[in-house]
C-alpha cells in the first residue's frame, strides 16, 4: 500500500518569527519542536529526491495523494485527445439527441445529478398514509360513474431530520412521600426503561461510527457533549469491548468460513499500537547490544494491519489482523481452519514475498495493476512505450468487465480470455522481451525496471489465462485496507493490542456487511441483542442469513437488549 509522506505544515511567517527570537533569546521547547520537524521534513524529502526510482510525478503522488491512473488520463495529453467530447460530430460514444421523431432513442439521464430516489432510503421509518375520504372501490367523486381502485405505486414525500448520533431519553418517575409515616411511592417505570443504560443500539452506533466511518472517541464525546448527551470516551471504550467479547464467536465463524473461500486476497499496511511501540524501542536497543546471530535477538519490530477478502459463489467475506504478523502469516493462520478436503484456492497478492503463506499451498497470482502502476509512474519520461502497456492492459480489463456483464462461469470467463486476452498478454510479453533483449530500454531505467518486473511475474501476473476464477489484480484487498487506514489517519494508534484485536473484529464485521449490501447497524444490533444465545451456533448469524435466524420462534424469545 502506497503511504503519503508526514510533511510538517508551518507557515514562512511563522518560520521567520522563530528564528527572529533565536537571534535574541534561547528557544523554548514548542520552537524547537517546530523546527526539528521542519529538518526532519527536509532531510526526508532529500532522501527521496536521491533515490533514483523516484521521479517528479511520484513524488508529488506521494506527497498530494495520487489522481486518477485510468488510461485515457494518464496519456491523454499525449493522444491529443481533448479532455470533453466535442458537442457535435466525431463522437460515436455520445448518447443520441432525443429528437421527439418516432423510433429515436430517448436521451439518457445524466449521471451525478445527487438526487437519490425513495428506494434509496432503506433504513428510514415507512409510515402509510390512507386517503382521508376515500377507499378502493369507492365511486369517483369526480365523474360520479367509475370507481377508484389501488394504485401499485404510491405518492411519496421525503422528510430528513437531524438528531444525536446517540440518543437519550431521561425517564422522571413521579416521588409520593406521605407526610405522616414517611412512606416513598415511586412510579413504575414504562416497559422497557428498566433495563441496562446502554442499549444495544448505542453500542452499534458507536462501534460503526468509531470503526467504520473513523470517528474517535474523543471526536464523538465532544459531538455529544454539543448535543447536550454526554459519552465520554473511556465510556465509549467500555462500551464496544464489552461488546466485542459478546459477539466474539460470530468472529471466530467468519474466519472459519473465510478460509473455506475459492479465491483469497491479502496485502497489509503500517499501523501503530502504543503497547508494541514501548516494546519495540526497547527490543531495538537490546538488539543493538546483542552479539551478531544472538538467538534472543528480536527478528521483527514492524506493526502491520493485514486485510484479507475471501471469495466464494459470489459472496465476499473480509477479514482485519493487526499485530506483528505479515500478510501471509495471517493468511497462513487462516487456512489452518480450511477443510482438509478442498482443493488449494487461489491466492491473489503483489509481489512481495512476505504476502505468501509459507506454510500452506496456494495457486499464487500476482496483481496486475501493481506491474501496470510502475509504467503510469514514468509514462512523462516515456510516453510512447508506456502508451503502448497502458493500452494493451486497457483492452484486458474491457474483457473483463464484458466477462462479468455477461455472468459468466469461472470456466466460461477463463475460455473468453483465452481467446480475447491471450493474444493481447502474448503480444505484450514480446514487445517487452524484445525492449530488453535489443537494448532499446536502459534496464536500470524506471521504464526497464517496470518492464523487469512484469517479465519476472509474468506467470502470475497472467493465472486468469490458465486458471478458471481467477483475478486480474488486488483491488479488493486494497479497498478493504481503506478502512484500517481511514482509522489510522483518524484516531492514529491503537492503545494496546487488545484494543486493536477489538477493531479488527468489528471492521470485519462492518465491511463483510458493506460487501453483502446488509445493513451493519442493523446486524451489530441484533447479535448483541442475541448474544446470550448466538455461541451455541455462530452460523446461524452470518450477515447473509441472520434475518432468517431471527426468524424462528425461539430466537424472538431470547432476545436481549444490552
Amino acid at each position: 500500500m502506497k503511504k503519503t509522506i508526514p510533511i510538517e505544515k508551518i507557515a514562512m511567517k511563522e518560520l521567520e518569527s522563530i528564528l527572529q527570537r533565536a537571534e535574541t533569546a534561547p528557544l523554548d521547547a514548542k520552537d524547537r519542536a517546530k523546527l526539528k520537524a521542519v529538518f526532519e521534513s527536509y532531510l526526508h524529502l532529500t532522501d527521496l529526491v536521491e533515490d533514483k526510482q523516484m521521479t517528479i510525478k511520484r513524488l508529488r503522488q506521494m506527497l498530494f495523494g495520487a489522481g486518477t491512473e485510468k488510461t485515457r488520463e494518464v496519456i491523454k495529453e499525449e493522444e491529443g485527445e481533448p479532455e470533453s467530447p466535442p458537442a457535435t460530430g466525431g463522437d460515436s460514444r455520445a448518447p443520441p439527441e432525443n429528437t421527439g421523431e418516432e423510433g429515436s432513442e430517448p436521451k439518457q439521464k445524466r449521471k451525478g445529478h445527487g438526487r437519490n430516489g425513495a428506494d434509496a432510503y432503506t433504513g428510514a421509518e415507512k409510515i402509510r398514509v390512507p386517503h382521508e375520504s376515500l377507499q378502493p372501490g369507492d365511486l369517483c367523486p369526480e365523474c360520479k360513474k367509475g370507481t377508484v381502485y389501488q394504485m401499485k405505486k404510491p405518492g411519496v414525500l421525503i422528510r430528513i431530520v437531524g438528531q444525536a448520533p446517540v440518543a437519550a431519553t431521561v425517564f422522571e418517575l413521579q416521588k409520593l412521600r406521605c407526610h405522616l409515616c414517611g412512606k416513598v411511592f415511586t412510579a413504575e417505570p414504562p416497559e422497557g426503561a428498566d433495563e441496562e443504560k446502554y442499549d444495544a443500539t448505542a453500542a452499534s452506533m458507536i462501534a460503526l461510527l468509531k470503526y467504520g466511518s473513523g470517528l474517535p472517541f474523543n471526536r464523538l464525546e465532544g459531538l455529544q457533549g454539543n448535543l447536550g448527551i454526554p459519552l465520554p470516551a473511556s465510556t465509549q471504550w467500555d462500551i464496544v469491548s464489552d461488546s466485542a467479547k459478546a459477539i466474539e464467536p460470530v468472529y471466530e465463524e467468519l474466519i472459519r468460513q473465510a478460509a473455506q473461500g475459492e479465491v483469497l486476497y491479502n496485502d497489509d499496511t503500517s499501523m501503530k499500537i502504543l503497547e508494541l511501540m514501548g516494546k519495540r524501542a526497547k527490543a531495538k536497543t537490546l538488539a543493538e547490544d546483542a552479539p551478531e546471530g544472538a538467538k534472543d535477538a528480536p527478528k521483527r519490530t514492524g506493526i502491520f494491519t493485514s486485510g484479507i477478502v475471501s471469495t466464494k459463489a459470489g459472496r465476499s467475506i473480509a477479514l482485519f489482523f493487526t499485530g506483528r504478523r505479515h500478510a501471509g502469516e495471517n493468511l497462513a493462520e487462516v487456512l489452518h481452519h480450511r477443510s482438509a478436503d478442498l482443493s488449494a484456492p487461489i491466492q491473489m497478492c503483489d509481489a512481495l514475498s512476505r504476502n505468501e503463506p509459507k506454510e500452506f499451498e496456494t495457486i499464487l497470482a500476482n496483481c496486475i495493476a501493481h506491474g501496470r502502476r510502475q509504467f503510469v509512474d514514468v509514462v512523462e519520461n516515456f510516453p510512447d512505450e508506456c502508451r503502448y502497456v497502458l493500452e494493451a492492459l486497457r483492452e484486458v480489463y474491457k474483457n473483463d468487465a464484458v466477462a462479468c456483464q455477461r455472468n459468466l462461469s469461472p470456466d466460461e470467463r477463463l475460455r473468453f480470455h483465452q481467446a480475447e486476452s491471450g493474444p493481447l498478454m502474448a503480444g505484450l510479453k514480446d514487445w517487452l522481451a524484445k525492449q530488453i533483449e535489443d537494448h532499446l530500454v536502459e534496464p536500470n531505467s524506471g521504464l526497464g525496471e517496470a518492464i523487469t518486473y512484469m517479465l519476472k511475474h509474468w506467470n502470475k501476473l497472467t493465472l486468469f489465462l490458465r486458471e478458471p476464477g481467477a483475478p486480474l489484480d488486488n483491488n479488493i484487498a486494497e479497498r478493504a485496507l481503506k478502512r484500517a487506514i481511514l482509522h489510522r489517519k483518524n484516531a492514529m494508534f491503537y492503545l494496546s493490542e487488545n484494543g486493536a484485536h477489538v477493531g479488527d473484529l468489528f471492521m470485519s464485521l462492518i465491511y463483510t456487511c458493506q460487501l453483502c449490501d446488509i445493513n451493519p447497524f442493523d446486524y451489530l444490533t441484533e447479535l448483541l441483542r442475541h448474544a446470550a444465545t448466538l455461541s451455541a451456533n455462530p452460523r446461524k448469524w452470518m450477515p447473509w442469513n441472520y434475518r432468517e435466524t431471527l426468524k424462528l420462534p425461539d430466537t424472538t424469545a431470547n432476545a436481549t437488549c444490552g
